[in-house]
């Protein structure tokens, strides 16, 4: 019904209800009634100011599916303005107010009018409230958000979902009703409630919860077969973005140990705005991400430089399409960074003013299995790309490093330490700032256990785990790339930036939260230990004893101190890698990258924050 029709609609009905509330408070007060001049002008100002003040206030416009206090509040106004109106206008013509009658009026029409408004609502609810196919649903906080979400579910029809009970830990709240629905317990009760109210949905609704009580919300929802939903973030709710049938699955990244990171959104534009930026790797998942968090600061140009055409193509295609309003310039290179030459006229050409260095090679166990092609990719490769950078005058270079280069038991892990050396060599000898900026594993991304254990539960397991005590630092694919381009900004040149990942994760752990994720059980879906893999360690640092210093450049971001760089060792593995046995040439990047001590820097050290 257009909004026209619905307005005429409403003032055609008060009208007849204003004027039956007149009519009939003269017969309950006069057992009869006299049509005489000022029945018939107090009736015209009555209905008159009624509807007026209806306008005034916006009456009209409410949707009455949702009405509450606000909407009777209003009718209540709207009458007493009105009949306040009738009085006086009495008084001045015929000097006698009728008192009794209109204050009946006054009563009838809250009655008649509020009860013609709320029927609607009633209606709709009682529609809903029957619907045969809604699925018991458990409401995890008691607070704004979980009412709001009680609410929605209540009057909306488009939502199969019907709210039996609240869990919230304020213990005041317990064994109260919230608008009709009772609040059951604490978050240890979770277990006992969906066994005890039969509940099939269970939605989390807290937005002030931290990562670690989200965990250990989840952790108590993952011991029921209920599918366990999460509240979108508050914002999107307020804004109309989604609404709360729109719950999302709980997701892995949710049950980190900590905040993301933010950044320092007015150093970054000052950094990146009008800027030409590089990215090697990027049709990867961090370059790829890298790319479109740099969209967002308005750079010149965007080099978008890797070896694969199609990945390069996918994420050209991509940006092209999202930000085909703005006047950046996406530019594709097809190259690989073990190509010196190829590397300095790329350089030369677009005399990019930021690198981002993200191509490498990090499949460990395929990295243990072919030595020579770490050195070629991730040490040759990236002091390929660091001299043409230097050369052709870059302002920062950043090296995308890993917690795997810390205290290394890998070719991939030692071969990115060796890297390190280089770039921070690089610094010593360049205008050039060079920085690298080291991390943990990455939720989602190409490789990682998290879409291989998916792949494991969509065949019906099983999952395979390497070993139950294995631990690992994780992060996700748009915060670790907001780090590297944070650390960009940051860069003063020969740091190497390490982010607070919070507390490790033990991968059974991980498994077992995506099996329930998926909607299985673990009675369902095995998990198996296969074994530690060659090159793998039980837990994973982040900086070495040598490295730490303790004071943060920025939230959540350390600098690791510089240890001492065997740049002429490096060359001559550089040189001699192609000769040497496979196991020899292991030896010898290992022995390297673990021999360490710390070198005092002339440049001023840490940075400032």
């Amino acid at each position: 019904m257009s909004y026209k029709k619905r307005l005429s609609l409403f003032i055609l009905l008060d009208l007849v209800l204003v004027f039956s509330a007149f009519l009939l408070s003269h017969l309950l007060v006069n057992d009869t009634v006299a049509i005489t001049q000022a029945f018939i002008l107090s009736s015209i100002l009555l209905i008159a100011m009624y509807i007026g003040f209806s306008g005034l206030y916006k009456l009209y416009k409410k949707a009455w599916e949702y009405a509450g206090v606000i909407e009777l509040l209003i009718i209540l106004k709207a009458t007493v303005l009105s009949i306040t109106a009738v009085l006086l206008m009495q008084t001045v013509v015929t000097g006698q107010p009728l008192l009794r009658v209109m204050t009946v009026t006054w009563l009838l029409q809250i009655l008649m009018i509020g009860g013609s408004r709320f029927v609607w609502r009633i209606y709709r609810n009682q529609k809903h409230h029957y619907r045969y196919d809604h699925k018991r649903t458990l409401i995890i906080g008691a607070g704004s958000a979980g009412t709001m979400v009680a609410r929605q579910l209540l009057n909306g029809s488009d939502c199969a979902l019907k709210p039996v009970a609240f869990i919230d830990d304020n213990p005041h709240k317990h064994k109260l009703d919230i608008l009709g629905i009772p609040v059951y317990g604490g978050t240890e009760e979770i277990v006992d409630a969906v066994e005890e109210l039969d509940i099939l949905k269970i939605i989390i609704a807290i937005p002030s919860l931290s990562k670690k009580q989200v965990n250990r919300i989840y952790a108590e929802c993952a011991k029921t077969e209920a599918d366990t939903k999460i509240l979108p973030m508050i914002e999107d709710l307020m804004t109309g973005k989604v609404s709360v049938s729109q719950m999302r699955e709980v997701q892995v990244e949710d049950l980190l140990g900590r905040k993301p990171v933010e950044l320092n959104i007015e150093l970054l534009s000052e950094t990146l705005e009008s800027k030409t930026i590089l990215v090697t790797g990027a049709g990867g998942s961090i370059g790829s991400e890298i790319c479109r968090q740099l969209v967002k600061f308005n750079p010149s140009e965007i080099i978008l430089l890797g070896h694969g055409e199609n990945s390069i193509y996918n994420i050209e295609m991509e940006l092209i399409h999202e930000y085909e309003d703005t006047e950046i310039r996406f530019i594709t290179e097809i190259a690989d960074v073990q190509d010196a030459q190829k590397m300095m006229e790329i350089m030369y050409e677009y005399k990019p003013d930021i690198v981002y260095h993200a191509a490498a090679h990090k499949h460990v166990p395929l990295m243990e299995r072919n030595p020579e092609e770490a050195v070629k990719n991730n040490i040759i490769g990236t002091r390929n790309v660091a001299q043409a950078a230097s050369w052709n005058g870059v302002d920062t270079f950043v090296m995308i490093s890993t917690d795997k280069a810390v205290n290394p038991t890998n070719v991939m892990g030692a071969s990115k330490k060796l890297a390190e050396m280089i770039v921070q060599g690089m610094d010593q000898v360049s205008n050039t700032k060079f920085v690298a900026v080291r991390f943990g594993n990455v939720l989602g991304s190409r490789g990682s256990v998290i879409p291989h254990f998916k792949k494991q539960i969509e065949r019906g397991g099983p999952v395979t785990v390497t070993h139950p005590d294995m631990i690992r630092y994780f992060m996700t694919i748009p915060e670790a790339s907001r780090l590297v381009i944070q650390a960009g900004a940051l860069a003063e040149g020969g740091e190497i930036f390490v982010l607070d990942m919070g507390d490790p994760v033990k991968i059974v752990d991980l498994a077992k939260n995506l099996i329930t994720m998926s909607g299985n059980s673990l009675e369902d879906i095995d998990i198996v230990f296969t074994g530690i893999r060659p090159g793998e360690k039980l837990f994973e640092e982040l900086l070495n004893k040598d490295e730490v210093r303790s004071e943060q450049v920025y939230p959540k971001i350390y600098i690791g101190q510089r240890a001492e760089l065997y740049l002429d060792e490096i060359e001559a593995i550089i040189e001699n890698y192609s000769l040497m046995e496979k196991e020899y040439l292991k030896q010898k990047m290992l022995e390297l990258a673990n021999r360490t001590s710390v070198y005092q820097r002339k440049k001023s050290w840490p940075i400032s924050s």
